[in-house]
């Protein structure tokens, strides 16, 4: 199984605090809320949010996946830095499992285009909301 990294930065009006805040340290409280119909819920399965926990996205039934599970590698929260692994999930375990995959380009735009949507959710909500996370 081979390693894929990726990188994503966007500019936005909120304090990079706050989105970070509302992305990272809050997401399992948040993301929910904002978008109930593609995400069911956000849990830790293992530790309390800090490095080495493990975090499980669960996706609404009758969608095309189920969950999928993310250890956090690294958290700087004065730096605003959260590294993490996808350690399980059928959004790519399952191809994986079937043999030697490669992720094609347009699925990592198309991956990188959801997360973009995600943000600008988030965004929108902070901006409705500006005593959020401030």
């Amino acid at each position: 199984m081979g390693v894929t990294c990726f990188t994503q930065e966007f500019t936005t009006s909120v304090a990079p605090s706050r989105m970070f805040k509302a992305l990272i340290l809050d997401s399992h409280n948040l993301i929910p809320k904002l978008v109930p119909q593609g995400i069911k819920s956000i849990e830790f399965v293992e530790g309390d949010g800090g490095v080495g926990s493990i975090k499980q996205t669960n996706f609404p039934e009758g969608g095309h996946f189920k969950h999928l599970k993310h250890r956090i590698d690294a958290l700087d929260k004065a730096n605003l830095v959260c590294k993490y692994t996808l350690i399980e999930g059928d959004v790519i375990f399952d191809r994986l499992e079937k043999g030697d995959v490669e992720l094609k380009e347009e699925e990592i735009k198309q991956g990188k285009d959801k997360a973009m949507g995600l943000y600008k959710v988030v965004e929108e909500y902070l901006v409705a909301n500006p005593d959020m996370y401030a």
